[in-house]
């Protein structure tokens, strides 16, 4: 029997998936009261899949990085992660087992009901599909 608490275990290693700097700023702010042991930052570069990406990748990897900077303000020693693909949701959790998270944190983006449908809710796919716990953090305003 380990002689880690529960919760010890949850946040040995934390996927934080951040979808630019100023959220993964406030996604980084909102997990560390909880005391993360490890984080590894993920930022998904959308890929079109036979249509246009949504944007240049030159830019996406630009964003990713000014992103990975953003946490390494809170984390200094958090690792990167970058992944690329149409479905945000398969590439977190593939991103997951990849670096061998024990639970994946995120912050939910808010917005109303149209737009968490045009976006295929990523939330509710992280909640429902994921493979390992998945952790709900707190937005600012509601701290």
């Amino acid at each position: 029997m380990s002689s880690e608490s529960p919760n010890e275990e949850l946040l040995e290693h934390v996927l934080l998936p951040v979808a630019n700097e100023d959220d993964a700023l406030a996604t980084a702010r909102a997990l560390k009261p909880y005391g993360p042991n490890h984080v590894t930052v993920l930022h998904v570069v959308e890929k079109g899949g036979g249509v246009p990406d949504k944007s240049p990748v030159e830019q996406s990897e630009e964003l990713a990085a000014e992103s990975y900077a953003a946490v390494r303000s809170v984390f200094p020693d958090a690792d990167d992660h970058t992944a690329y693909g149409r479905d945000v949701a398969d590439e977190i959790f593939e991103a997951a087992g990849e670096v061998d998270a024990s639970a994946i944190a995120y912050r939910a983006r808010g917005g109303n009901r149209l737009m968490n449908f045009l976006s295929g809710d990523i939330s509710l796919s992280l909640v429902t599909e994921a493979d390992r716990p998945v952790i709900a953090l707190p937005r600012e305003d509601e701290i």
